[in-house]
Order: C-alpha cells, then sequence, then structure tokens
C-alpha cells in the first residue's frame, strides 16, 4: 500500500466520523428553503435581511466543511466562510442597499451563467452524451436573465425564489453527502 492511498483513507475515515454534522447542516438547510419559499416578497428589508442570515448559514456550513478538507481545499473553505458570514453582516447593517444590489446582479449572473453553460454544453457534446440538457438549462437562464432584467419587480421575486432553491439544493447535496460519508465509514476498514 502506497503512502497517497493510506493518508486518503486516513481522510476519509476522519471525515466520516462527523457524517451526522453533514446531515444535521441538510435538515436545516431544508427549513430554511421552507422559511424563504414562504416569505412575503414586498418586504425589501426583510429579503435583505433573510439573505443576510443564508450567508451566514453558509459561512458557518463552510467552516464545517474545514473537518472534512484537507491542504488547498481547507483554505479555500475558510475564506468561503469569512466571506459569506462577512457579506451576511453587511445584508444586514445596510438592508436597502442589499436588496436593490441583489436584484441587479441577480438578472445578470443568469445571463453569464447562461452563456456559460450554453459554452460548457456545446464544448463538451462530444464527452457528455447529455450535453443538450446543459443547453437547454443556458438557453432558459439566459431568457429568465434578461426577463428579469427588465422590471425591477420581476428580479426582486426572481432573487428570493433563486436563494430559496438555492437552499433547497444546498439541503439535498449535504444530506447526500452525509450519507455517502456514512456508507464510506462502513465500506472502508480502520486506519
Amino acid at each position: 500500500m502506497s503512502t497517497f492511498e493510506l493518508e486518503e483513507r486516513e481522510a476519509l475515515a476522519d471525515a466520516s466520523r462527523s457524517w451526522w454534522l453533514f446531515l444535521l447542516t441538510g435538515i436545516l438547510w431544508f427549513l430554511v428553503a421552507i422559511m424563504i419559499l414562504r416569505f412575503d416578497y414586498t418586504s425589501v428589508s426583510a429579503i435583505s435581511i433573510l439573505f443576510g442570515v443564508v450567508a451566514i448559514a453558509a459561512g458557518v456550513n463552510e467552516f464545517f466543511m474545514l473537518a472534512a478538507s484537507r491542504g488547498w481545499w481547507k483554505i479555500l473553505h475558510g475564506l468561503l466562510g469569512l466571506l459569506f458570514v462577512g457579506v451576511g453582516i453587511v445584508a444586514f447593517i445596510h438592508p436597502g442597499d442589499t436588496f436593490a444590489a441583489l436584484a441587479a446582479v441577480m438578472s445578470f449572473f443568469l445571463i453569464f451563467k447562461g452563456f456559460f453553460d450554453i459554452v460548457v454544453s456545446i464544448a463538451t457534446k462530444d464527452e457528455i452524451h447529455v450535453w443538450w440538457v446543459q443547453l437547454i438549462a443556458g438557453i432558459v437562464e439566459v431568457l429568465i436573465g434578461f426577463w428579469a432584467a427588465g422590471y425591477f419587480g420581476r428580479s426582486a421575486i426572481l432573487l428570493v425564489a433563486w436563494v430559496g432553491v438555492i437552499a433547497l439544493m444546498r439541503g439535498i447535496t449535504e444530506i447526500l453527502f452525509a450519507f455517502k460519508l456514512l456508507s464510506a465509514r462502513r465500506m472502508t476498514p480502520a486506519v
């Protein structure tokens, strides 16, 4: 057995001990998603504060990821955690400015991400047989981005829905990761 394989097994064993933590954070992300998607979209301050809570929760979650990371990934998760917590604090201090900036950025983000997905899908069509799914998603993102850019009210509703969907997807990935770690713990012999 090489040293690399031994280090890899030790890292997996360390990460798999905290599988329940990812399950817990996944469930919390589900609860946040439910709260966001049931929110009243008319209050600018409420939306900004909600975004601040989600940003701080994402930052804390990145700090939890430090336990399952090694090397540069550990540094990246630490920096992302600090960034998310900082953005969340700014959202609490300046809710009106945060809301306006988020709503404006949302449409541009969707346009750029849509074009990126279109380019990647075309570039990888020989390697990935379902490349067209990413192409369709990219086209839809571009269309929604242009639609939201035309009217601030649509951008605001889209922003809240997007944050809710992001929280929901994060919950799903956290829970899946927890069960992958649990499965790896059962499959990996003790080091």
